[in-house]
């Protein structure tokens, strides 16, 4: 499986964590992603963390509909990722495991119940340059960033690139 972000650090145990991400179109060139303004984070696609016996369409309706309000119709896998890093909020070194999906928008039925999180609807090729510049400040706290943030037009923009292709695909 392809990796964006740095190596793995020697000494740090990484705690598997999979996840599911949708890449939300509607039909009309737009994209929907999630604006989480909570100091220091940013735009992302809406997704998050698989719960024990969920499989990873059942968490990406969950998630979806608690970051956006919105629901949604997957339509296919659009890829996968791993990515290894420091999620503060946790207190966890991860290896996200993070699986891409295209889908389209239903409707939206309920407001966010994520504290802080909002839907944003973009232009598609919008959302792909704001997820961009989300990912090119990873949080790893104890860890020097400067490798990270010197690939980060390349790399560690692993959102960018899944959410770039799946538009692509969509359009085509």
């Amino acid at each position: 499986m392809r990796r964006f972000s740095p190596p793995p650090l020697p000494r740090v145990q990484y705690t598997r964590r999979p996840g599911a991400y949708g890449v939300i179109l509607d039909g009309r060139g737009r994209m929907l992603i999630a604006l989480n303004e909570s100091p220091g984070e940013e735009f992302a696609l809406p997704g998050g963390g698989i719960d024990p016996g969920e499989s990873p369409l059942q968490a990406l309706h969950r998630e979806a509909m608690e970051e956006t309000g919105w629901r949604i119709r997957p339509l296919r896998r659009a890829g996968a990722f791993r990515r290894f890093t420091y999620m503060p909020e946790y207190d966890l070194w991860a290896e996200k495991i993070c699986h891409i999906f295209l889908c389209r928008a239903g409707r939206r039925v309920a407001d966010p119940v994520e504290p802080d999180h909002r839907p944003v609807w973009l232009d598609a090729e919008f959302a792909v340059a704001a997820l961009s510049m989300a990912c090119a400040a990873p949080a790893a706290p104890i860890v020097d960033l400067q490798p990270a943030r010197d690939v980060a037009g390349g790399a560690v923009a692993p959102f960018q690139e899944c959410a770039q292709r799946a538009f692509e695909s969509a359009i085509a």
